[in-house]
C-alpha cells in the first residue's frame, strides 16, 4: 500500500537583513524601533516563514513507507507509499501515482519497468518456485522497494475465469530476484499481478502493478462467473457488504462477517489491516487493490471504492480471524 523536509533556504535570513530601510522622519523617529531591531525582527521572521514553508511542503508530501532492498533493513509499517500512518482508505489501480481510476496489471510494462518471469509455463498441481525481476528504465533489477501493508510487495494470481484466487507474498534475493512457492491447481492461463512501490535512487517512490500470464497445460474449461449476490460463504463464515460501487466515484463499501449467525467481534488485522480487497474487470482482468479504514465502523471494513468502468467485476475480501486468513467472494455488476 517517507520524504525529507525541505532545507531551509541559506539566503533567506541575509537577504531579508541587508534589505536598503526607508528614511525615518525625525518627528516620529523616536517612536520607531532602532535599526538593530528591526533587522532582527526581519530575520527571525524569515526564517520562520521558510521552516513553516518547509513544514507545509512535508505535510503535502506526506509520510513515506520504508526502504526495503540492498543496504536497508527491511521494515514493518502498516503506512503507504503515498500517505502517512493512520490515513483513511485508498486505491492501488497501480501504475498511476497517487491513485485514480484507471486499473492497474493490464501490461508487463509501465513507468519504464518491466517484469521479467523467469518462466511463463507451469504444470497443473505441482508445486513450483516461481522467480521474476523488476527491471528498471536502466534494464537492471531493482532492488529498493517500499513497504506497503506490511511487505516490499504483493503478489495476487488468478485463473483468467476469476476462479483461483492467490494472495502471496515473494522474497527477494540480493540481486533483486523474487521468488515465491506457487501452485496452479488446473490448466488454463493465469494471471500474475506484482503489486509494489520501487524506489528510485533520490528515494522518490513509484506505486505499479504489472501483471504476466502464465499458462497451465491441459483440457480447460472456463468456469461460468457466479451470479451477483451481496452474500458470499466461506469456511462456515458468512460475509456480506453494504453499498454500491459507481463508475468514476469513490463509495464506501462495508463487509461484515458472520459465524452462527452472529457477527463476528474477533476480526484481526492481516497485514496491518482489519481487510484488504482486490477487485478484477472481467474480460480484461483490469486490477483494483483497496485499502480499509484504519478502524472498525460499527463491527463493518469499510472501503471506498472507484470503479473504471461499467461492467462485471469479482471482488475477493481478504480477512483474519484466530490467525487464519480467509478470502470471500463476489461478483459484482455495474451497470
Amino acid at each position: 500500500m517517507t520524504r525529507e523536509q525541505p532545507a531551509v533556504p541559506e539566503a533567506v535570513g541575509p537577504a531579508v537583513s541587508e534589505a536598503v530601510e526607508p528614511a525615518v522622519p525625525e518627528a516620529v523617529e523616536s517612536a520607531v524601533p532602532d535599526r538593530g531591531t528591526v533587522r532582527l525582527a526581519l530575520t527571525v521572521g524569515g526564517l520562520v516563514l521558510a521552516l513553516l514553508a518547509g513544514f507545509g511542503l512535508g505535510r503535502v508530501n506526506g509520510g513515506g513507507a520504508p526502504p526495503v532492498g540492498a543496504g536497508a533493513r527491511p521494515v514493518t509499517s502498516t503506512s503507504d507509499h503515498s500517505h502517512p500512518p493512520g490515513t483513511g482508505p485508498h486505491e492501488h489501480p497501480a501504475g498511476v501515482p497517487g491513485g485514480g481510476a484507471e486499473p492497474g496489471g493490464l501490461s508487463l510494462s509501465g513507468s519504464g519497468h518491466t517484469l521479467v518471469p523467469t518462466t511463463t509455463t507451469l504444470t497443473a498441481g505441482r508445486k513450483q518456485d516461481f522467480r521474476f525481476q523488476v527491471r528498471g528504465p536502466d534494464r537492471k533489477a531493482v532492488t529498493g522497494y517500499a513497504v506497503v501493508h506490511e511487505k516490499p510487495l504483493h503478489m495476487i494470481v488468478v485463473r483468467r475465469d476469476l476462479s483461483g484466487y492467490q494472495h502471496l507474498h515473494p522474497t527477494m534475493a540480493t540481486d533483486g530476484t523474487w521468488s515465491v512457492p506457487l501452485t496452479l491447481p488446473a490448466p488454463g492461463v493465469w494471471r500474475a499481478y506484482a503489486d509494489f512501490t520501487a524506489l528510485d535512487g533520490t528515494g522518490g517512490q513509484l506505486p505499479l502493478t504489472l501483471g504476466v500470464d502464465l499458462v497451465v497445460a491441459g483440457d480447460y474449461t472456463p468456469r461460468a462467473l457466479p451470479a451477483a449476490a451481496r452474500e458470499a460463504g466461506v469456511d462456515g463464515f458468512t460475509v456480506t457488504y453494504e453499498g454500491t460501487p459507481q463508475v468514476g466515484a469513490s463509495q464506501p463499501l462495508l463487509f461484515r462477517i458472520f459465524s452462527g449467525g452472529n457477527p463476528v467481534t474477533a476480526l484481526q488485522r492481516y497485514l496491518g489491516a482489519y481487510g484488504h480487497l482486490v477487485v478484477l474487470r472481467e474480460g480484461d482482468l483490469g486490477y483494483v487493490h483497496v485499502h480499509p479504514e484504519t478502524e472498525l465502523a460499527g463491527g463493518a471494513v469499510k472501503f471506498w471504492l472507484a470503479l473504471p468502468s461499467s461492467g462485471r467485476y469479482r471482488m475477493y475480501f481478504d480477512f483474519q480471524v484466530a490467525g487464519e486468513v480467509r478470502t470471500a467472494e463476489f461478483t459484482l455488476t455495474v451497470p
